[in-house]
């Protein structure tokens, strides 16, 4: 059988389709190993679908690369990403410090936070806890858990909690040396954090929080690289020295909350990770209480108010 050649439009198609297979997989390398330095456009979305209108999941709001869909954003209650990891942003010459929004202050709300996770026992037993009550929480994830871990990673966003960068490894040695250490440490973790859900957290937790360690200078740097931080001013301190049970970390929740808090929130700081199992426990009683005394439940964002 004779072979039939090509024509010159069949050629040029066949090229075309090849460049682009070539672009999706060098775009795939640089998402997954973080190769920053070619100039390869390797967001989620090319800029010219997203030029086209950008429109977010049923569980989240994913940001444009303008940022435009952030300001008077009705999805308060939702929790926020970005589609763009920031060495991409620079890449593309996209914005990188998040426009000023008003925090949200109206009614009670409870802002349930997990730290240093996630682990693969006592991270989903949580989560079987907020499924069951109906809530959704925040869980500011260290990027060697999530490494570890990515299939619980994965189950925090599908049943639509809230993501927080809480650094690449706790560290405090490497994290603190400087505000260009703490900054790179974030970004390491969202590179990991973004090869496992195809997104970037906006917000962020300071490991040990703010108080003594951080200075102007970090509050600025971290603006301009568009992350919102935020400590807590409920804890029921399963992270003290002292070891406490339940009804210790119960009670712990439960007299902070007895005072009139800032803008009428709750932002309690609990944990999720390895030896936290009486945080588990606790949990369902930590609800019940805060749910009798008015609060309702909601996920940390841009607009969440300053806990002090």
């Amino acid at each position: 059988m004779r072979r039939r050649r090509m024509s010159k439009r069949q050629s040029m198609c066949s090229f075309l389709a090849a460049v682009a297979l070539l672009a999706v997989g060098i775009s795939y390398g640089l998402v997954h190993h973080g190769q920053a330095g070619m100039q390869v456009a390797a967001g989620p979305d090319t800029p010219e679908a997203m030029a086209a209108g950008e429109t977010s999941p049923e569980k989240y709001v994913l940001l444009k690369s303008d940022f435009s869909n952030l300001p008077g954003m009705a999805e308060i209650d939702k929790p926020v990403f970005d589609r763009y990891c920031l060495w991409q942003r620079e890449q593309l010459n996209l914005p990188m410090a998040l426009p000023q929004v008003e925090p949200h202050v109206g009614q009670k709300i409870a802002y349930l936070t997990f730290d240093d996770g996630p682990d693969g026992k006592n991270t989903p037993a949580v989560l079987d806890i907020l499924k069951a009550e109906g809530i959704k929480a925040t869980f500011y994830v260290v990027g060697t858990m999530c490494e570890k871990n990515p299939e619980v990673l994965k189950r925090i966003v599908a049943e639509g909690h809230a993501v927080g960068n809480h650094s690449m490894d706790h560290d405090y040695g490497r994290l603190y040396m400087s505000k260009d250490s703490f900054i790179a440490e974030l970004r390491e973790a969202d590179n990991v954090i973004y090869s496992i859900i195809g997104m970037r957290p906006v917000i962020c937790r300071a490991p040990g929080g703010t108080v003594g360690v951080f200075t102007k200078e970090y509050d600025r740097a971290l603006a301009e690289s568009g992350y919102v931080e935020h400590d807590w001013n409920v804890s029921c301190q399963d992270a003290t020295p002292q070891w406490q049970d339940a009804s210790q970390l119960i009670g712990n929740v439960d007299s902070q909350t007895n005072v009139e808090l800032k803008d009428n929130m709750a932002l309690v700081l609990m944990h999720s990770c390895g030896g936290k199992e009486e945080t588990v426990k606790a949990l369902p009683e930590i609800i019940r209480i805060l749910r009798d005394k008015g609060y309702s439940f909601g996920v940390v964002t841009p607009y969440t108010p300053q806990p002090w």
